[in-house]
């Protein structure tokens, strides 16, 4: 699977008998997966399809599926029961004959009840089968059209996001040639301070010593080389056909944490002002690296 980011959105319509609908996927950022489905009243079984089918296409982010639906007013069959209407009709007969009343009216009849009768195809069990299973299919599509975007927005941010692994390799590798005379620079910084407080008395057996146990609690090779580590960890992530959001979001405090310590341990502002830069680019990094799935 290629990189995916965690934010999109898909239309799709459908039809089926005397019903339309409108199927909308919306995704955004989020730590899990979350899903929320809304439905039109007597639809609620489709909410384990969809549910299923986000599980089944995507690990994070915050889903929202909504299904609106229409159905025809002249989906209703109406039929006059024949039966009852007699019976009424035999009933008022008598009534009509001894001039206790007139003549019934259509309009009267028909209002009477259990003459008309509203009859559903829909009440048929094959029928319903067949609508949500349409209406089923949508949903599935709806959710395709969702993962489509979000690896539409994943190779956006692809580019970007190596574009900043590879200004961290960049640094890292600057940073590396400035540390090279970290040792140097300590000696001579620490034996300009001894001369000055000790004058001639400084020995050079003592200023060697001194310099060398401070040179080794600068010494930011272990830094470096993990946060070269990293860089590669970040590449191969960004390459791999699987989701890499969790690691990448673990990876950038990794990074962030390597780079805090170089930092404290500088011994020259060359290497604060490198390292600075890097903490720059590592929290953009992870800025993006929050909308990655």
């Amino acid at each position: 699977m290629a990189l995916s980011g965690m934010t999109g959105f898909a239309r799709v319509e459908g039809a089926a008998g005397a019903w339309t609908w409108a199927v909308e996927a919306r995704s955004v950022n989020g730590r899990n997966l979350e899903v929320r489905f809304r439905g039109p009243p007597g639809f609620d079984v489709l909410e384990k399809g969809v549910r299923d089918g986000a599980t089944a296409r995507f690990q994070r982010g915050q889903l929202n599926v909504n299904l609106q639906a229409k159905r025809a007013e002249s989906a209703i069959a109406i039929s006059v029961n024949a039966d009852q209407l007699d019976r009424y009709l035999a009933l008022l007969e008598p009534m009509v004959k001894a001039g206790r009343a007139g003549p019934p009216s259509a309009d009267g009849l028909l209002a009477l009840r259990g003459v008309l009768e509203a009859t559903d195809a829909e009440d048929e069990p094959e029928v319903r089968a067949a609508l949500e299973a349409a209406m089923a299919d949508s949903l599935a599509a709806g959710l395709d059209g969702l993962k489509v975007s979000r690896l539409a927005e994943g190779a956006a941010l692809l580019p970007v996001l190596t574009g900043q692994i590879d200004r961290i390799g960049q640094l890292v590798a600057a940073a590396e040639a400035e540390a090279a005379g970290h040792p140097a620079v300590i000696r001579d910084r620490f034996a300009r301070r001894m001369k000055e407080l000790a004058g001639e008395a400084a020995s050079e057996e003592r200023i060697v010593q001194e310099a060398a146990a401070m040179a080794v609690k600068a010494d930011v090779r272990e830094e470096l080389d993990r946060l070269a580590a990293h860089v590669d960890s970040a590449r191969l992530l960004l390459a791999a056909d699987a989701a890499a959001g969790r690691r990448l979001d673990f990876l950038t405090q990794e990074f962030m944490r390597e780079a805090n310590t170089l930092c404290s341990k500088s011994a020259t502002p060359a290497l604060t002002a490198i390292g600075l830069d890097l903490k720059a680019v590592i929290e953009q990094f992870r800025e993006q690296v929050q909308n990655v799935e």
